[in-house]
């Protein structure tokens, strides 16, 4: 078995759409980035790619690489379970933490749990989204952004 985390950030911006754990969230602001910006997403591939020792997210799909501009983190994650696969392993179960004063996300965590257990190819109770705020400190109070902490659990499945 082998254990992964990941931790991204990105900054709001306006005229963006807001996905967070592959669910579009309604909401007046969305996240900046070369993809689609899902930092939940983002933090669980780099949590993945570590914990098989595969590079992180950067380097994997490099913002300067056009065939990755305003990806769906939903297809990116999928390669990168194409990779674990490939390497002989599987999930067992994945935890996750919205960093972010805005919006709520009590609405929409089962969604998300729904969402990335069929990616990962576990049970949605093998997907844990909790959300949680910075208590009035830092760019998140200030609505400036959100940050997303993920740890994961692999095991070999088979040889490559």
């Amino acid at each position: 078995m082998r254990v992964g985390i990941g931790f991204d950030v990105h900054k709001f911006v306006p005229h963006r759409s807001l996905f967070l754990g592959g669910v579009k969230i309604p909401y007046s602001l969305g996240l900046e980035g070369h993809s689609d910006a899902d930092v939940l997403l983002h933090a669980l591939m780099d949590a993945l790619l570590g914990a098989i020792s595969a590079g992180d997210i950067g380097e994997n799909f490099p913002d300067q690489d056009e065939r990755f501009k305003n990806a769906s983190s939903l297809s990116l994650l999928s390669k990168v379970i194409e990779l674990i696969n490939k390497k002989g392993y599987r999930v067992v179960n994945t935890d996750i933490v919205a960093v972010l004063d805005e919006p709520r996300l009590n609405d929409f965590k089962r969604e998300m749990e729904k969402t990335i257990a069929k990616c990962l190819q576990i049970r949605p109770g093998d997907v844990s989204v909790k959300a949680t705020t910075t208590e009035g400190l830092g760019f998140i109070n200030t609505k400036e952004g959100a940050a997303a902490l993920a740890t994961v659990l692999v095991e070999r499945s088979r040889r490559p």
